[in-house]
């Protein structure tokens, strides 16, 4: 009788190892990609936009902070099978197809051609879905280059004289105002976000989306990030009084989006009180300086640093 409890547990305490053995090596829950449909505000017309889900969401129960990415003029589109044209910069660039373990939960949503399409843009007219970045099944693709530069540093000046009537380049972000906090809306709704941590950053086009979103809900932003693109300083009383954190970056080379109208924006922020923000100059890169923010660490770190109070 004795033998027999023994044995009995010793395989009880067997089984229980090998169980936690099993839980111990499991694997974490692989990243995924969603494509999440919606009907803009907009125009009512039918579209989707990226989820980016990292790596071991699925593995607890923790909230995990939400990023939201804007694009550039160059990746507009129909929502549809064009949407892919997003892949080609960004945070979700570097997390799905680039294969990095960034630890957030990323919103990339596409912007309508608002008429683009008509005006002969060479680089919307010329662009082919089967080209934009995808995920290989082993391994990374090449980065591309940055853009070539014959324009020496030499810094620049101040010049309030801004080449845009309102906060940025016409038919912009600020036209899908309602679709941008739906989105962030349903994924607050279905997916499991650190509401203290929800981020915004974009590039170029999106850099002056970056400001104006961020400026219009500063109860929403624990921090934004704007790349190449200016902020208009009709924004900066609205962030300096919520001393929403920013970090601002400019190409010094850039002839696209140039330095010399960074300033008023940046000057009227700190006259305005502001006391957390930074701005950085990349002085030897043009208007591509995003391709350096977002395949660094620093703009990542900075931003699981802010948390909304």
């Amino acid at each position: 009788m004795a033998f027999l409890f023994i044995m009995k547990s010793y395989f009880t305490i067997l089984l229980a190892a090998i169980t936690l053995l099993a839980c111990q090596s499991k694997a974490p829950s692989t990243e995924r990609l969603e494509t999440i449909p919606y009907t803009s505000q907009t125009d009512q017309s039918d579209r989707n936009y990226y989820l980016y889900v990292p790596k071991g969401y699925d593995d607890t129960q923790a909230d995990w902070p939400l990023m939201m990415f804007l694009h550039g003029h160059g990746e507009r589109g129909n929502g549809q099978e064009e949407l892919a044209y997003t892949m080609a910069h960004g945070p979700v660039y570097e997390a799905w197809v680039q294969r990095r373990d960034l630890p957030f939960l990323i919103i990339m949503p596409q912007l309508h051609m608002f008429g683009f399409d008509t005006l002969g843009v060479s680089y919307l007219l010329n662009r082919k879905v089967e080209n934009a970045p995808k995920r290989l099944q082993e391994g990374t693709p090449g980065r591309e280059p940055f853009f070539p530069t014959q324009i020496e540093m030499s810094g620049s000046v101040a010049n309030d004289s801004l080449p845009y009537e309102n906060y940025g380049p016409m038919r912009g972000w600020e036209m899908v105002e309602e679709d941008l906090v739906a989105m962030i809306e349903h994924v607050q709704n279905n997916y499991r976000v650190d509401t203290q941590r929800i981020y915004l950053t974009g590039l170029s086009y999106g850099g002056f989306g970056t400001w104006y979103m961020g400026s219009k809900h500063t109860d929403l932003f624990a921090a934004i990030s704007p790349i190449v693109g200016w902020g208009h300083p009709d924004l900066m009383p609205t962030l300096a009084g919520a001393q929403t954190p920013i970090w601002c970056v400019v190409g010094g080379r850039d002839e696209v989006v140039k330095s010399e109208y960074f300033y008023p924006g940046m000057n009227a922020l700190e006259a305005a009180g502001h006391k957390n923000f930074r701005f950085s100059t990349e002085e030897d890169l043009g208007h591509d300086t995003w391709k350096r923010v977002y395949a660094g660490e620093d703009i990542y770190n900075w931003m699981l640093k802010q948390k909304k109070q």
